[in-house]
């Protein structure tokens, strides 16, 4: 999103924070706390109006991330 003209939907400002989370899944993911689903959030720094993308992830990621200790 850093690339890009952000607008918000809400109220039409086009200043703009981003943050990222990750979060585990369901079953297998759960159990093991394998933090294998990543997300962007953009925004608004004047309303405060979020909007959450997911990211891929990929396997090996999700390996060193259970290696690690989510």
């Amino acid at each position: 999103m850093d690339n890009r003209q952000y607008v918000c939907p809400k109220c039409g400002c086009r200043h703009y924070e981003t943050d990222s989370f990750a979060a585990s899944g369901t079953g297998f993911a759960k159990y093991f706390d394998v933090q294998n689903k990543k997300f962007v959030t953009v925004s608004c720094t004047d309303c405060g109006y979020t909007e959450i993308y997911r990211e891929q992830t990929s396997a090996g990621e999700n390996v060193l991330d259970w290696l690690l200790g989510g």
